[in-house]
């Protein structure tokens, strides 16, 4: 049903002013010059008060018409955030469920691994390396993140035996040198990403695994609630104070049969808010 808009209710003219008189009524006082000077200051005062309220009301008006950042001094800082091309959901299959549908038992993602990557945000350069031949990555290049050799050897054999099946990654470098790398490795089911996120590679205290240039490494107290998601397994580190030539920060989410391993460093420190920005919109793209 279309809304009906009424009409604007008709203007009622104002009425006619009445005619100045030419001579004030009998009996009223002739001011004397002196009353005239006091008089005509008392009016330039009334008008500059008119003026200034005019003003000022326009002014108030202006500034309520206007976001925060349009007006001076009121500017907001940047907070650190990247700028994402509008993030959606990769496609599916015809047919085929959702990794936390009720249908879906195995928790698979039946979407294209390489679709499920974040997107890079606007001025940072891509890295090559993390490209892979036809977006699939080798084995040894994501291992390559870990520093020591017997951590490495180890680690391949537990992705072997859990049955990896493809790995897809996506990294790139912001104008103040936060080098970041996301990981997405794929299993057969849900159940084996669960095991290997908990009791393999992400316990709560510290991760299994120490990744290169990191010495100690503990869980993240800071990281907000709000970046996660009740469906998708979240462990989260950072390295404290003091760390050496960059500080690195690292996460691992397990969503349905996929393993998201999302790390970012930067010399001088690497920042809160683009790493929590990054884990949060790769866990958005995940369920």
């Amino acid at each position: 049903m279309t809304e009906q808009i009424a009409p604007p209710p008709p203007v009622t003219p104002a009425p006619a002013l009445p005619p100045m008189p030419d001579a004030p009524p009998p009996g009223t006082p002739v001011p004397t010059g002196k009353d005239r000077r006091v008089l005509r200051a008392v009016l330039r005062w009334t008008a500059a008060v008119a003026v200034f309220a005019a003003v000022g009301s326009a002014t108030a008006y202006g500034i309520t018409r206007m976001d925060r950042t349009d007006v001076p001094g009121l500017a907001t800082a940047s907070d650190g955030r990247w700028k994402y091309p509008t993030l959606t959901a990769a496609p599916l299959p015809s047919g085929r469920p959702g990794p936390f549908d009720e249908s879906n038992a195995a928790g698979a993602h039946y979407a294209d691994l390489r679709d499920l990557l974040l997107p890079l945000p606007e001025g940072v350069a891509a890295d090559r390396e993390l490209r892979g031949k036809d977006g699939w990555l080798r084995t040894e290049t994501f291992l390559s993140e870990y520093q020591e050799e017997s951590d490495r050897d180890a680690l391949r054999l537990q992705l072997v035996d859990a049955g990896l099946r493809h790995i897809a990654a996506r990294g790139w470098t912001a104008d103040d040198g936060t080098h970041t790398r996301i990981y997405l490795l794929q299993f057969g089911t849900a159940a084996v990403v669960d095991n290997l996120h908990t009791m393999e590679l992400a316990p709560y205290d510290r991760p299994a695994y120490a990744v290169r240039g990191t010495e100690t490494v503990e869980s993240d107290e800071d990281f907000p609630e709000a970046a996660e998601s009740d469906d998708v397994l979240t462990s989260v580190y950072t390295e404290p104070e003091p760390y050496g030539g960059e500080q690195v920060r690292e996460a691992y989410l397990g969503a349905g049969d996929v393993l998201a391993v999302v790390l970012q460093s930067r010399a001088g420190g690497a920042g809160e808010v683009p790493f929590q920005q990054t884990v949060a919109l790769q866990t958005r793209l995940l369920r």
